[in-house]
Formats: structure tokens, sequence, C-alpha cells
């Protein structure tokens, strides 16, 4: 009875230490200069309807079944996906608009596991055109601080965010 009595206090005492170890926020945020007037790359951003044509996620699961709600492009406005394993199920609405300088959305996950962040598009004229930033944002608890140890959120979401800003550059330019 001692031996199990250590074992579970060793337990309790690596899981402590890895959620005290382990990231509470996250951020990953890419940036792309675009040669298209903010304007125009503001309302497109903008549309969640339009983000669907160059989302990196999109091309994971060509079955996917997307529903919009809401007047696209406006606050409280709102998709909804369900698709494979590899684009799961959840949520996005426009939470925060300020014209032509950024766009505030709330992703909430539903499948493979729950979780909710803020996604974010902010604007800003350059020389060469538009500098966009995408980014993503949240807090992490317990238990996901646990494998928030093991993961880095930039390694796994910055090069989706960089091949997604590829495809928008194309797409926005022609």
């Amino acid at each position: 009875m001692k031996t199990f009595l250590y074992i579970i206090g060793a337990i309790v005492l690596i899981v402590g230490a890895l959620h005290f170890m382990a990231p509470k926020t996250y951020q990953v945020d890419r940036k792309i200069v675009v040669n298209q007037e903010i304007e125009t790359v503001f309302k497109s951003l903008c549309s969640l309807k339009e983000q669907q044509i160059w989302s990196p996620w999109a091309e994971l699961d060509p079955e996917m079944k997307v529903t919009y709600n809401g007047t696209d492009g406006s606050v409280g406005s709102f998709t909804y996906w369900i698709g494979n394993k590899d684009v799961g199920e959840g949520e996005q609405e426009i939470i925060k608009i300020e014209p032509n300088s950024y766009i505030e959305t709330e992703l909430r996950f539903m499948k493979p596991f729950e979780s909710t962040s803020t996604g974010y598009f902010e604007l800003k004229p350059v020389a060469d055109g538009t500098e966009i930033t995408w980014g993503l944002k949240g807090d992490s608890s317990f238990p996901t601080t646990l494998f928030m140890v093991f993961m880095d959120m930039d390694e796994n979401v910055g090069p989706d965010f960089e091949k997604g800003l590829a495809k928008f550059k194309a797409y926005i330019e022609k």
C-alpha cells in the first residue's frame, strides 16, 4: 500500500511540475506583403467565404462541410465546419473589425479537442502594397498545459500560416 501511495504521489508531483513549467499562453503570427491596396485586402480578409478559397486547411479535406451564418464580413458572422481528422470540427466568428486595419475572430474548436483561440489579421500600408500579419493567440489551462510542454505552437501552426498567406497573395494579386 505504501508503494502505491508513493507512486501516486510521484505522479501528482510530476504532473504538477509539468503544469508549472508549461507556457500558459501562446501566440503565433506570420507576415507577408501583398501588392494590392489595403481596402481590397481588408474586404477580402473580412469575408469568411473568401477565406475558404485560400485556407491551408481547406485542401486537407475536399469533402469538408462548411456553413455560413450572418452577414459575411461583419461582426457576428460565423462559419461552422466539420471534416476529417485533419480539420476536425469548429466555428470561427468575427468579433471585432477596425476598418482597413484589424480583424479579430474567435475560433472555437470542438474536435479533435476542445479549445478556444483568438485569430487576427493586422493590416498596414507599406510602399509595395499592404503588409498582413496573420496571428493566433490564446491561453492554456490544465490539462492542456501538459501537452504544451511538448508541443510548440509556432512549429505546428506557423507553416500553415505561411502556406495560407502565400495562397492569399496569389489569390489577391491576380
